[in-house]
C-alpha cells in the first residue's frame, strides 16, 4: 500500500513583509486628500500623468540592481530569453515617479509641450527591509515642472505646495515652507577652499548633523574632532578654524526675516560668484512668493534646509507641520517634515545625452494623513449605506426599487443580500456597515402603503443615554408613505 502523500499545509492568511492591505475609511480618507491635492494642482495648469507600475531596470538609472544582486533596492525580474536567443530584458516595479517622468520626457519630447508640467499620484515599491511604519509599498504624490531653468518655477512650487496642504485641511500657522539654495552651499565650500570630491562630502555629511549637534558640535566636528554622548571620539574633517567659519556662518544665518537672511547669507559667501548667483536666486523666489501672496507666515528662507544636497543642484525645499504631537511615550513633539522637493538638471539627461533642466515636490502622502489624523481633520468612521432590510424574500424586487429611488437621489444605499431569517442578524449587518438607516418594510406595510424608517445613529444614542421617558419621548423609528421615503431618509441624514 503506497504511503499518504504528506498533506500541503493551507496558506497564511497574511500579506508579505513590509506590506499591508487598506479597508474602506483609510482609501477613502486617502483619495479625499489626494483629490483636494490635485485640485490646486490642476489650478496651477498641471496635468495629471499616470505611469505604468512597471520600469524596464535600464530605465531607472540610479536603482539599476547590482550586477550580483538583481533585486537590490527593487522588485526585479528578468523575462525569459528573447526569440532566436539572447537574454530577455531586466523589469522592476517603479521606485518613485521621477524615474518614469524622466523615460517620459525623453520618449515624448517632441509631443510635450516645453516646459511641461505633470502631477502623479501612486503607488510605488522598493525592496528594502520593512520596519515600523516603514512599508515596501507607499503611495508618493509629486509634481514637477521639467524644461524651464526659469527660478519663477521654483517659487511657483513653492508657493502650490503651500497652497496645496492648506486645501488638505492643513490650517495657516501649522505649517511652514523652509527655502535654501544649493548653490549657496556651493559658495560656501568655495570660500572654505575645500575642493569638491571627498572633502566636501565630509563637510556636507557635518552640516546635515547640525540639527543634532548644535553650532559648537558643528564646530568640533569641521576641525578637530569630538566626543558624542557615549564618550566615543569623532574624528573631525580637519578643516582650520578660518575655513570653518563661512560654513558656521552659513548655519547661522537665519535672522527674523527674509530680508535679514539674505543679508546674512551674501555675507557669509563672501566673493564666491555662485554663492551670490544662490543668493540672488533666493531673494527672487521671495520676491514672488511675495507678490503671489505667500507671506513668511507660510514660506521662508532657511539656510538649515540641507536635504538632497547630492541630488539637487538648485533651490531646495521642505514643508513642515509645526504643530506638536504626543509620541508613543507620550512626550511632546513637532510633527516635522511632510514635503521636500527641488531642482534637478539630470532628469533626462541619461536618455537624450542633454541636460534638461527641471524642479519638482514630492508629498509624504502616509504622513500627511497621519497629520490630518493627529489634527482630527481625517479618522472618523465614516457613515455607511443606508441598509434596506428584507422581510420577503419573494418582494426582493421591491427593495432593489426603494435602494435604486435613493440611489438616484444621491444616497448611498444597498439591499441585504445575506439570509433574511434571522432580522436581527440583518441589523447588526447595519451595525458593522455603520449604516445610518434600516429601511423595513414587511406584508402589512406593503398593504398599507408605508415604510419603517428607523434611524440607527438616534437609536444607538437613546439607548445609550436616554431615560425611558426620553426614549419613549424620542421615538428612533417612524413610520412614513412609501412615496415619502427619500425625502424622510434625506431629513435623518441631514
Amino acid at each position: 500500500m503506497a504511503k499518504d502523500q504528506k498533506k500541503q499545509p493551507r496558506p497564511k492568511a497574511e500579506p508579505p513583509k513590509g506590506f499591508k492591505d487598506y479597508f474602506g475609511a483609510d482609501v477613502t480618507e486617502r483619495k479625499q486628500m489626494l483629490d483636494r491635492i490635485a485640485e490646486i494642482y490642476h489650478r496651477h495648469g498641471f496635468e495629471p500623468l499616470e505611469t505604468s507600475a512597471v520600469e524596464t531596470v535600464e530605465a531607472l538609472g540610479k536603482f539599476l540592481p547590482d550586477v550580483d544582486r538583481p533585486n537590490a533596492g527593487v522588485f526585479a525580474w528578468q523575462e525569459a530569453e528573447v526569440p532566436g536567443g539572447g537574454a530577455g530584458d531586466w523589469l522592476a516595479l517603479r521606485y518613485d515617479l521621477t524615474a518614469p517622468l524622466a523615460r517620459v520626457a525623453a520618449q515624448f519630447r517632441n509631443d510635450l509641450p516645453s516646459p511641461y508640467r505633470r502631477y502623479a499620484m501612486g503607488p510605488v515599491w522598493r525592496n528594502e527591509k520593512p520596519g515600523p511604519g516603514r512599508f515596501r509599498q507607499f503611495y508618493q504624490c509629486d509634481a514637477d515642472t521639467v524644461g524651464s531653468a526659469s527660478v519663477a518655477a521654483d517659487a511657483e512650487i513653492c508657493a502650490m505646495l503651500a497652497n496645496a496642504l492648506e486645501h488638505a485641511g492643513i490650517t495657516r500657522g501649522d505649517y511652514l515652507v523652509r527655502i535654501n539654495n544649493r548653490k549657496v552651499l556651493n559658495g560656501i565650500l568655495e570660500a572654505t577652499g575645500v575642493e569638491q570630491g571627498a572633502p566636501a562630502d565630509d563637510v556636507l555629511r557635518t552640516i546635515d548633523k547640525f540639527d543634532k549637534v548644535g553650532e559648537e558640535g558643528v564646530r568640533q566636528l569641521l576641525t578637530s574632532g569630538r566626543k558624542d554622548e557615549s564618550g566615543a571620539f569623532i574624528d573631525g574633517v580637519g578643516l582650520t578654524p578660518e575655513q570653518a567659519a563661512p560654513v558656521l556662518a552659513f548655519l547661522t544665518s537665519k535672522g527674523a526675516d527674509n530680508a535679514a537672511t539674505l543679508a546674512n547669507l551674501r555675507a557669509a559667501v563672501g566673493t564666491s560668484a555662485t554663492g551670490a548667483e544662490g543668493v540672488d536666486e533666493l531673494q527672487q523666489i521671495s520676491d514672488m512668493l511675495a507678490a503671489m501672496g505667500v507671506g513668511e507666515d507660510r514660506a521662508i528662507i532657511d539656510p538649515s534646509i540641507v536635504r538632497g544636497l547630492g541630488y539637487y543642484t538648485g533651490p531646495v525645499f521642505e514643508a513642515e507641520l509645526t504643530f506638536e504631537i504626543l509620541d508613543e511615550k507620550g512626550r511632546k513633539r513637532q510633527f516635522g517634515s511632510v514635503a521636500g522637493g527641488g531642482r534637478y538638471d539630470g532628469l533626462v539627461e541619461r536618455f537624450t545625452g542633454q541636460k534638461v533642466p527641471a524642479t519638482g515636490v514630492s508629498i509624504g502622502v502616509d504622513r500627511l494623513l497621519a497629520a490630518l489624523r493627529a489634527k482630527g481633520l481625517a479618522g472618523t468612521q465614516e457613515a455607511g449605506p443606508v441598509v434596506v432590510t428584507v422581510m420577503d424574500r419573494d418582494r426582493m424586487a421591491d427593495y432593489q426599487a426603494m435602494a435604486a429611488e435613493l440611489r438616484a437621489a444621491g444616497i448611498r444605499a444597498e439591499v441585504y443580500l445575506g439570509n433574511p431569517k434571522n432580522f436581527g442578524n440583518q441589523l447588526k449587518y447595519a451595525d458593522k456597515r455603520y449604516s445610518p438607516v434600516a429601511i423595513i418594510q414587511g406584508e402589512d406595510e406593503a398593504q398599507r402603503g408605508v415604510v419603517q424608517v428607523k434611524d440607527l445613529i438616534l437609536g444607538a444614542r437613546i439607548a445609550a443615554e436616554a431615560s425611558h421617558d426620553e426614549w419613549k419621548a424620542q421615538p428612533a423609528q417612524t413610520e412614513v408613505a412609501r412615496q415619502d421615503l427619500v425625502a424622510e431618509v434625506r431629513r435623518i441624514l441631514g
